[in-house]
């Protein structure tokens, strides 16, 4: 049902999303009794509340709401799905509408000027003939250039959101939408709503159950494509493949397909997905090499990033200076004793132009990179070193333990954001102006970051890559680090002695003994175990032991790490809850802000959960402040002793209680103190590799909660799930075609690799 009334007042608005709750006022004498506000106004019109997204909150228009009375929480309200400006046909109206604010670049003076020239024709003219607004004292140019954006996008997104209504879209979606297909998109979904499959957070499924109410045909091809890019998305997103075979594939789209059609003549059949998949191959919308199915994006990454890296290997190297007398006077001026593998990862990073160290944690990597450092100064004084790491935390602990002026995160150097945010880089860059280039926490790196990375490397650039291969693989799609590692053509130094906290450390023994499937640990003051037989009972004794160890310790140093985000009492979410009522628990409703579903308070400890020009994806901070200001509410925030942050409330979508978090989202980072339940409700999660990221966050102390049938089970249970890629063979394949041309002896690559490679 549609009903047409003015805005009259806002009951909460947030910026992030455009959600709102509005009051509107109305002579329609159809609203729903139960709906009206039982005050009396002079005007005598009925006030009832809509809810809804970029409600236009202004009086200078007439607005026609489209959509449902829910009874909730709140009383009655009109849920609306869409609506539509009607501004009245006359100079003073059209004025109103122009000098509302809602059209970027025009204000109240400029409003009247135009209005002056045009009247009641303005609104054609903007639509029409935009153009002609030059014509207005003070409109210049890039004045045009955003009226003709803002009104055309707001019009765009207005028609999108009338066309999807059924998918109850957000004003930041449509703009997605509109952004991923440009301005033909309107056609486009219109010809094929499945084209919506490629736009994160619209799965197959959701299209597939609303595009069915009203055009149930199951075996339209265009259904078959979207179950076919769904199942290549979902592989990626959920196993981290960057491939799957053209048989499973097929198999899994035919399934997905399939598993809501009831009726057998309706379904299907495993010949059309055949069909449909071949077609996409040769339209180009997949790619095929040798029966893998990639979506073109990734097939891209995967072989650029290849290809890089083999031209990297092959390059001419200059011969080699003898170094022993520098690395000598290193090692004694700061007093640094080294083994006999530290020494070869020192040497083996200058002979060759990419080169990889690993080592468990207490192995001395470390004391490596700080050798390799000063060496390269004293024989390189004029040449830039960069260092970089996947995460805020690791990047800044890398430059404390080196000593080194600084670093940077991998995001920040290469002017990225993030995949999904490609297009809205923060800035661009050529190549990366270095010579020579340490990455830590290389385990980290997907697919995507990986090719930007060597993409932008400049030639003759020498490269140090550092990580631990045994820690959790990168959250997205591929494995480089193991790839890079297992090629077999890019040397290697493995660091297996532990140094670290004197070799009396049970953590770092500990960690060896579950990187071998060892379950004969040790206990003692910086490894406990606490028994608990369930989530409630594991989550009492971490809530008990967190408050006991941040009394002692200060709450920055100790960190809640938690199997699963949202399930059962002792996940990030239910302990970080539990957690906050204790050491920050309300105090009045100045103090406090909520944002969504999300509500925060000053003193909070917080984590940002995306990459800004100020702050990283994972950096832990506190909120010291709330203010009301003209502009609204400004947040004071704290990541770290020099850096202090004001956002505004749409920032804080950014941010989550960290009181606890997931051990996924605690990669890269180090904590003095680390509490994690151990149980068997998280045991689908828990694998070897995943207890031992956990634990090897750790500096100080480990206090593990929960079962230890279940901890040993864990570190039985070695997580042999293959990622799909096959960078390690391209990498052997360019590097046989490179290798030939520069005239490289044949005991500088494996040919066993080549044949496995075909």
């Amino acid at each position: 049902m549609s009903y047409r009334g003015t805005y009259d007042g806002k009951i909460f608005h947030n910026p992030s999303n455009k959600f709102c709750i509005v009051i509107v006022k109305t002579a329609d004498t159809s609203i729903p009794e139960q709906a009206r506000d039982k005050r009396r106004y002079k005007d005598h019109l009925i006030r009832f509340t809509a809810v809804g997204y970029e409600i236009p909150m202004t009086d200078a228009v007439e607005l026609e709401l489209e959509g449902e009375w829910v009874n909730g929480k709140y009383g009655m309200q009109l849920q609306v799905e869409q609506w539509h400006e009607i501004v009245p046909k006359t100079k003073e109206g059209v004025l109103s509408y122009l000098g509302s604010g809602l059209i970027k670049g025009i204000g109240e003076k400029t409003a009247e000027e135009i209005v002056a020239k045009f009247g009641t024709g303005t609104l054609d003219i903007l639509e029409k003939h935009p153009e002609r607004l030059l014509e207005v004292r003070g409109i210049t140019e890039n004045k045009l250039e955003d009226i003709r954006t803002s009104f055309a996008e707001s019009r765009m997104l207005r028609d999108i959101m009338t066309l999807l209504a059924p998918f109850k879209l957000t004003p930041k979606t449509a703009l997605k939408i509109y952004q991923h297909f440009g301005p033909a998109c309107l056609d486009l979904l219109k010809k094929s709503p499945f084209e919506l499959c490629q736009i994160p957070g619209f799965g197959f499924r959701r299209v597939d159950a609303i595009v069915r109410k009203t055009d149930n045909r199951p075996r339209d091809p265009m259904r078959i494509r979207g179950a076919l890019h769904c199942t290549l998305d979902e592989a990626k997103g959920k196993q981290g493949h960057l491939f799957l075979g053209r048989e499973e594939l097929c198999k899994a789209a035919f399934k997905l397909l399939n598993e809501k059609i009831p009726l057998p003549e309706l379904r299907v059949q495993p010949e059309e997905v055949e069909r449909e998949l071949d077609a996409m191959i040769l339209g180009g919308s997949v790619v095929s090499m040798r029966d893998n199915i990639y979506h073109p994006g990734a097939f891209a990454q995967e072989d650029e990033t290849a290809s890089r890296i083999a031209r990297l290997l092959a390059e001419e190297r200059p011969p080699m200076k003898d170094i022993s007398a520098v690395i000598e006077a290193v090692r004694a001026e700061q007093g640094l004793r080294t083994s006999g593998k530290q020494e070869s990862a020192v040497r083996t990073a200058f002979l060759y132009n990419l080169s990889v160290i690993t080592g468990s944690p207490g192995t001395g990597k470390t004391t490596v990179l700080k050798i390799i450092l000063e060496v390269y100064r004293r024989l390189y004084p004029d040449r830039k070193i960069v260092l970089m790491a996947p995460t805020g935390r690791a990047s800044r602990r890398m430059a404390e333990s080196t000593g080194f002026d600084e670093a940077s995160t991998l995001h920040s150097g290469l002017g990225l954001v993030s995949e999904e945010d490609e297009a809205n880089r923060s800035r661009k860059k050529d190549s990366l102006d270095a010579d020579l280039v340490i990455v830590d926490e290389f385990s980290m790196v997907d697919m995507w970051l990986a090719s930007k990375f060597f993409t932008a490397l400049k030639s003759g650039a020498k490269i140090v890559l550092v990580g631990d291969p045994d820690q959790l693989p990168s959250v997205g799609a591929g494995n480089v680090f193991k790839e890079l590692i297992q090629c077999g053509l890019v040397p290697v130094t493995v660091l297996d002695e532990i140094f670290r906290q004197a070799k009396d450390s049970f953590i770092a023994h500990n960690a060896r003994l579950i990187h071998d499937g060892n379950t004969k640990l040790y206990y003692g003051n910086d490894f406990q175990f606490l028994p608990c037989d369930n989530q409630e009972d594991a989550a009492a004794a971490i809530i008990e032991r967190y408050c006991q160890e941040i009394e002692n310790n200060g709450i920055e140093h100790v960190q809640i790490l938690s199997p699963f985000r949202t399930e059962g009492a002792a996940s990030s979410d239910h302990l970080n809850a539990a957690i906050r009522e204790i050491v920050n628990p309300f105090r009045s409703t100045e103090d406090e802000i909520r944002v969504g579903s999300k509500t925060f308070r000053i003193g909070d400890r917080i984590m940002q959960t995306k990459n800004t020009d100020k702050v990283s994806n994972g950096d832990l901070g506190f909120i010291r402040y709330m203010e009301d200001t003209p502009d609204g509410k400004r947040i004071g925030l704290e990541f770290g002793e020099d850096r202090s942050l004001e956002y505004s409330a749409e920032d804080l979508v950014n941010l989550d209680l960290a009181y606890a978090t997931t051990i996924h989202k605690a990669m890269g980072s180090e904590y003095d103190i680390v509490l994690m339940p151990v149980l068997k409700a998280h045991y689908i999660m828990l694998y070897r590799n995943l207890l031992y990221t956990g634990i090897t966050r750790a500096k100080k102390r480990v206090v593990l909660a929960g079962e230890k049938s279940v901890l040993f089970m864990a570190i039985h249970k070695n997580e042999i799930s293959k990622r799909n890629t096959l960078l390690g063979e391209r990498i052997c394949l360019y590097y046989r075609a490179y290798a030939k041309s520069a005239g490289l002896t044949m005991p500088e690559f494996p040919e066993e690799k080549l044949k496995a490679a075909g």
